[in-house]
């Protein structure tokens, strides 16, 4: 019945009746920071993430009342994008390039320390590509311990393990590319993006995959706009949330049906349960009902 969401100006929201009544709590000393990622454990165990100059990543064990500095990154130019956990111990944090490579982070105490890759292992990145943090869903998890990421920019790329896949959707400027994965099974993932900068096109703004990247599907017909988080529900089902409003499909994607003109940021479910939570600009927040 908790639902947690992360907001700007170091604020948190926490609801204990499956979003009926919500408390918004400030992170006292943090009141300039955009929190753009959170990940729930408990009615009283969280972890945030701070995305930039330093980077933060903060745990309360009290429902909020309190919150601890567990990693601090003071590194000039450092922006975390999303974060992801695959259980309460083993997590991963994505963000844009430092020196040509992505920034990656992995803690598997849950978020107590954060241990940096081999050089080696570090992605690279093309000049002008990078990561969004409009929803903390450009990373996931595959499956096990392995996470797949998508990136934006100049050039919008897929990367699972060692592997660098473009992916068929706009990209080329600096607003353009992919913003969210969405994961079904090892081997099925939609992908959406855009152009923030252009809300309303729905040219080149999703891709489909059933087998890991190795080939690419678009929609007969697409999200409604720019979309900046997309999450799979059941069955055939998936919702996609952007600026100008949320598309359903019940067909893997196949399909998009404009069911919202409403707004939103990310779109969410549930651990537990079917519950579907949205968060928007302004402390706005919405749940689906069937």
């Amino acid at each position: 019945k908790t639902v947690w969401v992360s907001g700007s100006n170091g604020t948190v929201a926490r609801s204990l009746d499956s979003g009926k009544t919500w408390k918004w709590l400030q992170v006292k000393g943090f009141e300039k920071t955009d929190f753009r990622d959170i990940e729930a454990f408990s009615e009283t165990s969280a972890v945030i993430m701070g995305i930039e100059s330093p980077g933060y990543i903060l745990r309360t064990f009290d429902g909020g009342d309190s919150w601890n500095v567990i990693f601090k990154d003071t590194t000039k130019g450092v922006f975390m994008d999303a974060m992801e956990f695959w259980n309460e111990q083993s997590g991963i944090v994505v963000g844009d390039p430092l020196d040509g490579k992505f920034y990656v982070r992995r803690t598997f105490d849950g978020g107590i320390t954060w241990q940096s890759l081999p050089p080696s292992f570090y992605p690279v990145a093309a000049e002008g590509e990078a990561c969004f943090a409009s929803s903390g869903t450009n990373v996931r998890k595959r499956k096990n311990s392995e996470a797949i990421f998508v990136s934006g920019g100049k050039q919008s790329n897929l990367f699972i393990r060692d592997k660098k896949i473009n992916i068929p959707i706009i990209q080329g400027g600096e607003t353009t590319g992919a913003n969210s994965v969405a994961v079904k099974n090892k081997n099925f993932f939609i992908v959406v993006g855009g152009d923030f900068n252009t809300k309303d096109s729905a040219g080149q703004n999703c891709a489909i995959t059933k087998d890991a990247g190795k080939s690419w599907s678009t929609p007969e017909t697409s999200p409604h706009g720019y979309r900046s988080c997309i999450e799979y529900l059941r069955k055939h089902n998936w919702i996609t949330c952007g600026l100008n409003g949320v598309d359903y499909t019940t067909d893997d994607g196949k399909n998009f049906t404009l069911i919202s003109t409403e707004g939103f940021h990310v779109v969410r479910k549930a651990k537990e349960g079917k519950a579907v939570f949205f968060a928007g600009s302004n402390g706005r927040i919405g749940k689906l009902v069937d």
